[in-house]
């Protein structure tokens, strides 16, 4: 997590670096000013996300979500979670505490690669408010169909490298 914040912020320098070369203070201002209006939104959905995320850690059924999409749920696991994906509510905000509840309470990491595999493929909550209506029903439908697999070959093939990772 040290290296990615590490990586996070030597980019931002660059970045800094070649705006300012390119249009000095006038564009890390605009830039400010963007990422500032970027941020307003999440500083009231991030904390309510994390904090119901942290209520549901309370009440979620571990049993139920290890024998669901557990570790040792296997590829049916895996099947399940990447459907499961397809029907979370909302954006990142929401999906990810969502995620890390349920890893918390046990679901396998090749489980949880499927499932946000899923999600990002198939919000049917963008199929239904965006694709669709402005695509066609045919194209979403080619779309999808096209990709249904793409999600379980995620979580199989996250399941295949953490076996390489924990291998003796």
């Amino acid at each position: 997590m040290i290296m990615a914040l590490g990586l996070i912020w030597f980019c931002a320098f660059v970045l800094t670096s070649l705006v300012f070369r390119r249009s000095g203070k006038p564009g890390l201002g605009a830039a400010g000013k963007e990422a500032f209006d970027t941020f307003k939104p999440l500083v009231i959905r991030l904390p309510c996300a994390l904090l119901a995320a942290a209520f549901l850690i309370q009440i979620m059924p571990v049993e139920w979500v290890s024998n669901l999409i557990g570790r040792e749920s296997g590829a049916w696991g895996i099947v399940i979670a990447a459907a499961l994906g397809g029907f979370l509510p909302g954006g990142p905000v929401v999906t990810f505490p969502i995620a890390g509840v349920l890893q918390q309470s046990g679901a396998g990491l090749p489980q949880l690669v499927a499932m946000i595999s899923g999600w990002s493929i198939f919000a049917i909550n963008r199929l239904l408010t965006y694709e669709a209506p402005i695509m066609g029903w045919r194209f979403a439908a080619l779309r999808n169909l096209s990709c249904v697999a793409l999600p379980v070959l995620a979580g199989l093939g996250a399941e295949l490298l953490l076996g390489f990772v924990h291998a003796p």
